[in-house]
């Protein structure tokens, strides 16, 4: 009876030291309210394919700016309005600093490179790519003198069209090879076939990326590997890393290994070179970031450029405005500044609200680092799953762009979405650049529809792609008469 005894009090002795070592259980996860998800494809049903921003946007209206969806079977937090979103990406500082292992973006980079990581890698490769942007000098002259000798290239290719129709896709070539630039230490001829090459490469891609096969393969990526629904984006993805690679051997081959950086291939090349014990640099990872700020470099600037020329020929008299700032700040012949944007508040208004208008990247997705307090809401920590494996819940940003571009652009500009601890490497280097590009064109051209066309006949509505970008269409760039 004794050893009865003796061996319940150890019992009890190890239960309740296992219980103080496991300490208080996590609290129970409170999700925001959402509509009932349907077995499988869970509320699917109700995102109607294409128009999936303008149902999310209506099932705000019903459950509230923050609200859970079931994407197949994964539970999704979305944001929606400026205060929710600022609220929970900044507020909440790094708990929603990672990343959903999306399953294609798996595939392409497997957890490396700078937009799609997470953890350790994505803190050292975010680290050297601020630095050596630094380095390189953006935000100050040096990369702005290179922004303007790209304007003036832009120019000469406009002006070659004689004020007759050019295709608004030309507009990308100036911010593209601006980012080229900087990454490769070179620009390119807009004959170049490299050049030529990687545009239409990073086209086909961000199609690709937006079709609902890979949207369906990101969703259910069993069922997607077995139809073979990403096959053909990787294949696009492989020519863009052929050419990557030829460029960065041909970097490799004449970068001392102590020189001073010109290129954010430099930067990649000496990191390589010298101690690197968790594999953080290892040549896929090089090739992975390089790939990241290509995609990224050349497809966001680019497009919203492009947006923003199209909607001055649909809005002639928010252009006219414009111009009228630029002759009184900067006169016929002298060419924009950075530290003009102070004396251009109209036309830097204008730039806020055409990226209000586009929401170029609706949904950024995040996923939880720890337990997050989301007002009254508890989301739980995400673990991550092996690579190519099923979403996690997470939560996506979205807001609704005004209806139209108005006449009368706030002043001073309504702030940008807050993106908190993934705010984008190279925003400041964006801003700069679109502001430079915009005033220029501006400056030297008046922007109108093709003949025959009216002005509200131009078509914004977005096309199929992974970013909004605009539809392939036309304008005309007729140079001003006044002071020339």
């Amino acid at each position: 009876m004794a050893l009865l005894l003796l061996a319940l009090l150890a019992l009890l002795a190890l239960w309740g030291l296992l219980r103080a070592r496991a300490g208080t259980p996590a609290p129970a996860p409170r999700w925001p309210p959402g509509p009932r998800p349907l077995p499988l494809v869970g509320n699917l049903h109700l995102l109607r394919g294409a128009q999936q921003d303008e149902a999310l946007m209506q099932l705000s209206k019903q459950y509230g700016p923050v609200f859970t969806v079931h994407l197949g079977h994964q539970k999704t937090v979305v944001l929606t309005g400026y205060e929710a979103v600022k609220e929970a990406l900044v507020g909440t500082r790094q708990e929603l600093a990672g990343r959903p292992p999306i399953a294609i973006f798996q595939l392409i980079n497997r957890g490396g490179g700078v937009f799609f990581s997470s953890g350790p890698r994505w803190r050292a490769a975010r680290q050297l790519t601020v630095r050596a942007l630094h380095s390189l000098g953006v935000g100050r002259a040096p990369v702005a003198d290179k922004v303007l000798q790209e304007l003036r290239c832009l120019t000469a290719q406009l002006d070659s069209y004689g004020g007759r129709p050019f295709p608004l896709a030309v507009l990308r070539w100036a911010p593209s090879n601006i980012t080229f630039a900087l990454l490769f230490g070179q620009r390119f001829d807009y004959r170049d076939p490299v050049f030529r090459s990687l545009l239409g490469l990073v086209d086909d891609v961000m199609v690709l990326l937006g079709k609902p096969s890979v949207q369906l393969f990101n969703l259910y990526p069993r069922l997607g590997a077995l139809l073979q629904l990403h096959r053909p984006v990787l294949r696009k993805i492989e020519e863009v890393r052929a050419i990557l690679r030829a460029l960065l051997e041909a970097r490799r081959r004449r970068t001392p290994p102590r020189g001073p950086e010109q290129s954010y291939l430099d930067a990649l090349i000496q990191q390589g070179q010298g101690k690197d014990p968790e594999g953080l640099f290892t040549e896929a990872n090089v090739v992975a970031c390089v790939l990241d700020m290509v995609m990224a470099g050349t497809e966001t600037t680019a497009a919203t450029l492009q947006w923003a020329a199209l909607l001055m020929g649909k809005h002639p008299r928010v252009q006219s405005r414009v111009q009228e700032e630029l002759d009184r700040a900067l006169g016929p012949a002298r060419l924009p500044r950075p530290e003009d944007v102070h004396a251009l508040p109209y036309t830097n208004a204008v730039l806020h609200e055409v990226q209000r208008f586009i929401t170029l990247l609706p949904h950024a997705p995040r996923c939880t680092v720890a337990n997050t307090q989301l007002g009254p809401y508890l989301l739980p920590k995400v673990l991550q799953p092996p690579a190519g494996g099923d979403l996690v819940p997470g939560a996506s940003e979205l807001r609704a762009p005004p209806s139209g571009l108005p006449p009368q652009p706030r002043d001073p500009p309504a702030p940008h979405v807050p993106a908190g601890r993934r705010v984008c490497v190279g925003e400041s280097l964006a801003r700069s650049e679109l502001f430079l590009l915009f005033a220029g064109l501006l400056q030297r051209y008046r922007l109108l529809p093709p003949p025959g066309l009216s002005a509200a006949a131009l078509d914004t509505t977005p096309a199929p792609a992974f970013t909004a970008r605009p539809s392939a269409q036309a304008l005309c760039a007729v140079p001003r008469l006044q002071g020339r």
